[in-house]
């Protein structure tokens, strides 16, 4: 593997367009489907220009390769920033970038900059580009004339700019007809006109050699103002070429930036000063656009801004490689967006803006409705759906197109300007998680998983499936589906930690799809129809259980060993099921009727219960009585007493909950309520508090940020909204019944655990507090267990096989009693891995079956690349991806489209293969950008973990990677599993029926992947 990337001939790049658009409906990835065709004859103006949308990208690794340019064009690109050149190129620059390069998990970042070709090769690749896209645009009927422009980029300075090399760079691309990569492909159409069906001899002879009419100037942060003005003007006087210069953020000012970015919740991005001083300053700019205005307008060239340039800011946890990265995106949008309204207002609307700074679905059209035009992006279509994103963004600004710039409307920009610290869309909120990865390393085949269920569920609920049949109302299926996996449908439909919504791939559209909700839907339309059919399974074992706990993770055993047909006894202490849920858990969480639910669903699969019995349980006497027991007691062990010195007036959390809910909320514990904790527990505890008797005023203390709070956000949202005080960065020190003293504590890095690290200041807030309830973790009573002569492990937990199984043969754990509070969801996992256990010991087949009820691919294929806000009521699901059919998230994501799909036929994948998509990568398109890596639900990098097309024997050899080097006809190079490198003749065994079922399918119907045309 190597940064390497090899330029495709030009008859090869025409010929693997046509060869895959007839076979695969596609185009280097790009679907038919996804092609945009402007169908309203609407247009801009760009300096003369007509382009039938006013998008397209920016700059980039989207605008490098002739395949990106194309993929760009086919989706709905019309303005075409060609990536930046500069003196420095080739092998030289690739040397200074630090790979990965590219990190657009949320906000963007990078530490790439201009070509990492040479500048001749970056003028062959945007010439074969330019002429594909005319052959393209008319074969595939986008439109009969060129709707489209391309504008390059230069830099960073004057000398450099002057040089031979970025001169005949610049000459070239405004006028390529004396160039011989012009000529050569020129010449190839003129001699294959018979392999087009509508491309004519006149279409080609249309063809304009001028390539760009349209520069950007980008220079490097810090450049001079004389600097900047001086090569302006060569740009407008020497060259004669429309010019945009394109401007830095750091023209806002640092507090500006500093407090808006906190605002917005991005205060975790990290920079200081130095690039505000050193950069052009807003006086200096204001002084030397004007001067350039006037210039341009002696000139009779065109003239405009490009807002903005990527932000510099510091790498702080280690998101790339590095000192310093640049940050892109919908962090950027903010400051993009202010620095237009600002010089809007300057220049009284004159100013033409170019735009690229975060822009996408849910912005673009506010963003062209002020005025702005062109506007391209780079983030937006790294991200799943990749450029495929694009025709969304050309059809929803179509009706807006407007033709010639007339102006920017100021107080429009104003009140974006302004209104943009509230957009829930930029706000870091939106998405509460990190990283959707998950922990299943990357396989080298049979990679697509959805992400929510495979990693997201810890009882792997089929949620694809189960969301596609309540999107169609299809409420019995969806239930059916569920129950399947779940136990307590109605309980988890309520107050599930639904951690699968963080592993969703919607997220990086735009938001999880309410799969909790989806749920509840379907437990309120079907459970009680179920509850009424349901019988009890037939007794196939003389083998009996018992589970000591009618907790979630006891009835939850129970219930599947029922229903798979062993005889179960459930004994409970108490006088009623679900324990936490039913005794703890407030009321205006969680309620009866849902908890009834879910019992019934147990008792009425034929579960015996038995309640009001002797805790006290032996083992020994039980195992007299029965083959198997499971020990599902809780964890119901109040925190430690945080003060060691005192325990007047502080209650532990779980005794706390209990009494406000056996009591109807109708306890005394003053007006002034302080929780110590940040978990779903500290959460319940403020609200409930909130609501009893005298109690004014509730205060949650927490030693690190609200942010690292471990409570969900939406309870954190719910509790903010029910009036609770957050009080963080504060640690408990002492309390006397009334003055609750805490040590002020300062962010420091972050912790062993990736968790934001404070430490104390020693400075001292005192709190007026009536009483302090204790929610910093329930904790596991060891009494009975160390009494049965259960072996615990050093950390005060039971020691246990991988099946929850003790040191005593056939006796089990359950829920939270394993290793302390943890959630219902967690329990119930820990039901399905012993009940399986206890089946297969018992010689029996359990009944945990897969779910077929995906959408057809063309269906899946259609959502990608829509963003689209979440759905009230039962239609959500239609946004679901179903990623365990049609993943393919690192071919979305990859600028140089070399992550590749293949399709194996049916009766080869059914019997070797378990998936008939498999992703293929093509090392000579491949950079080392990262970006596939970053996306992937796996643990890997799809451009080092999968099978790899070699197209030379120098990139064969820089690689590790597993994959194949054609070197005649039917002879390979082989990387096999095992590392080994091998030569081999096509079918001769000597490679694994994988391989050789990969290799045959991409010869037969991909050849084009290995540039056999």
């Amino acid at each position: 593997m190597s940064e390497l990337m090899r330029p495709i001939e030009f008859d090869k790049l025409i010929k693997w367009s046509f060869k895959e658009c007839n076979s695969q409906g596609s185009i280097f990835g790009v679907k038919k489907e996804k092609f945009y065709k402007n169908k309203s004859g609407t247009n801009i103006e760009v300096f003369g220009d007509k382009i039938s949308s006013p998008i397209g990208p920016a700059a980039g690794p989207n605008a490098q390769l002739s395949q990106n340019i194309i993929a760009s064009y086919l989706a709905g690109s019309r303005f075409i920033e060609l990536k930046t050149v500069q003196k420095m190129d080739g092998e030289e620059l690739r040397k200074c970038i630090a790979r990965p390069c590219i990190n657009v998990e949320d906000e963007g970042y990078n530490v790439e900059w201009s070509t990492e070709l040479t500048v001749e090769e970056a003028f062959d690749e945007y010439v074969k580009g330019y002429i594909a896209i005319h052959i393209l645009s008319k074969e595939m009927e986008i439109s009969d004339t060129k709707d489209f422009l391309f504008s390059m980029s230069v830099g960073y300075d004057l000398e450099g700019i002057k040089t031979d090399k970025i001169n005949n760079y610049i000459e070239g691309m405004k006028d390529a007809s004396n160039s011989k990569v012009w000529k050569e492909c020129i010449n190839w159409v003129r001699n294959n006109m018979a392999e087009f069906k509508k491309f004519s001899e006149e279409d080609l002879n249309k063809i304009d050699p001028r390539v760009c009419s349209t520069i950007c100037l980008s220079t490097l942060h810090g450049c001079p103002p004389e600097e900047i003005e001086r090569i302006a003007k060569y740009l407008i006087s020497e060259k004669k070429i429309n010019t945009y210069i394109k401007c830095n953020p750091t023209l806002l000012g640092y507090e500006f930036t500093r407090n808006i970015l906190n605002k917005m919740g991005y205060g975790y991005v990290t920079f200081d000063d130095h690039h505000f001083k050193n950069d052009l300053q807003w006086s200096e700019a204001v002084l030397m656009i004007n001067r350039l205005i006037e210039f341009s307008k002696e000139n009779k060239i065109g003239f405009g801004v490009k807002l903005t340039n990527t932000f510099p800011v510091k790498i702080a946890n280690n998101e790339l490689p590095g000192e310093e990265m640049y940050m892109s995106g919908r962090a950027l949008y903010p400051l993009t967006i202010s620095l237009a309204s600002k010089m809007s207002e300057e220049f009284k609307g004159r100013l033409p803006i170019s735009f690229s700074g975060g822009a996408d679905y849910f912005n673009i059209v506010d963003i062209f409705n002020t005025g702005i035009q062109p506007i391209t992006v780079a983030t937006t279509i790294l991200k799943p759906g990749g450029y495929e994103r694009l025709k969304q963004l050309s059809e929803v600004l179509e009706p807006h197109l407007t033709g010639k710039f007339h102006g920017l409307n100021i107080k429009g920009l104003g009140i974006l300007s302004k209104n943009v610290e509230y957009n829930k869309n930029n706000l870091k909120e939106t998405r509460p998680v990190k990283s959707r990865k998950t922990d299943s390393i990357l396989p080298l085949f049979d990679c697509a998983k959805a992400p929510c269920n495979e990693g997201g569920c810890p009882i792997n609920q089929q949620i694809p499936e189960y969301l596609e049949m309540v999107s169609k109302g299809k409420y019995k299926e969806a239930f059916e589906i569920i129950v399947n996996d779940n136990s307590s449908p109605a309980v988890l439909g309520v107050i599930c930690d639904h951690k699968c919504q963080y592993k969703c791939t919607r997220l990086d559209y735009e938001e999880s799809l309410k799969i909790r909700e989806a749920k509840k839907i379907a437990v309120i339309n079907a459970m009680d129809g179920y509850l009424k059919e349901i019988k009890p399974s037939k007794i196939v074992t003389k083998k009996k259980a018992v589970v000591i706990g009618a907790g979630p993770g006891g009835v939850s055993v129970a219930y599947f060993l029922r229903r798979n047909g062993m005889d179960v006894t459930v004994l409970e202490k108490r006088s009623k099921p679900y324990g936490i849920v039913e005794y703890v858990i407030p009321k205006f969480r969680i309620s009866d009727e849902m908890i009834k639910r879910d019992y019934e669903l147990s008792l009425n699969s034929g579960v015996n219960f038995k309640f009001n019995v002797d805790e006290d349980y032996d083992i020994s006497k039980l195992k007299e009585e029965y083959d198997f027991i499971i020990l599902a007691t809780g964890a119901w062990k109040e925190p430690k007493n945080p003060f060691k010195e005192n325990n007047i007036n502080i209650k532990g959390a779980l005794g706390f909950l209990e009494e406000a809910k056996t009591n109807k909320l109708n306890i005394s514990l003053g007006k002034k309520v302080a929780v110590i904790g940040g978990g779903s527990v500290a959460m319940d505890c403020a609200r409930t508090a909130l609501r009893c008797n005298e109690v004014e005023k509730v205060s949650i203390v927490y030693r690190r940020t609200a942010e690292a709070m471990p409570a969900e956000s939406e309870e954190k949202e719910i509790a903010l909204q029910d009036g609770i005080e957050f009080k963080e960065l504060l640690s408990p020190v002492s309390y006397d019944g009334k003055n609750f003293i805490c040590e002020k504590m300062e962010i420091s890095g972050k912790d062993a655990a990736g968790r934001i690290g404070v430490k104390g200041t020693g400075d001292i807030e005192t709190l007026d507090v009536d009483i302090i309830i204790n929610a910093t973790g329930a904790r596991v009573d060891n009494t009975l267990f160390e009494k049965n002569e259960l072996e615990i492990s050093d950390k005060g937990y039971l020691k246990l096989n991988k099946f929850n199984e003790t040191n005593k043969e056939n006796v089990y754990i359950v829920g939270d009693c394993k290793e302390g509070a943890a959630t219902i969801v967690k329990a119930i996992s820990d039901a399905k891995i012993v009940s399986k256990n206890i089946l297969n010991k018992c010689g029996l087949i359990n009944d945990f079956r897969k779910f077929d009820v995906s959408p057809k691919d063309n269906v899946l294929y259609e959502r990608k690349g829509i963003l689209a806000s979440s759905i009230e009521g039962n239609e959500d699901g239609k946004r679901c991806l179903a990623c365990n059919k049609v993943c393919e998230i690192c071919v979305d994501v990859c600028p140089n489209r070399a992550n590749v799909l293949i399709k194996l036929p049916n009766s080869i994948y059914n019997k070797n293969l378990t998936q008939s998509h498999q992703i293929v990568h093509i090392d000579g398109m491949c950079n080392e950008c990262g970006n596939c890596g970053i996306f992937c639900p796996h643990t890997g990098n799809p451009y080092k973990d999968k099978i790899t097309v070699f197209w030379t024997e120098h990139d064969f050899e820089d690689s590790t990677n597993k994959g194949f080097l054609q070197l005649g006809n039917d002879k390979f190079r082989v990387r096999k599993e095992d590392n080994s490198v091998i030569e081999c003749t096509l079918g001769d065994g000597q490679i694994s029926e994988e391989m050789s079922i990969v290799l045959n399918t991409i010869l037969k119907s991909y050849s084009y992947y290995m540039l056999n045309m």
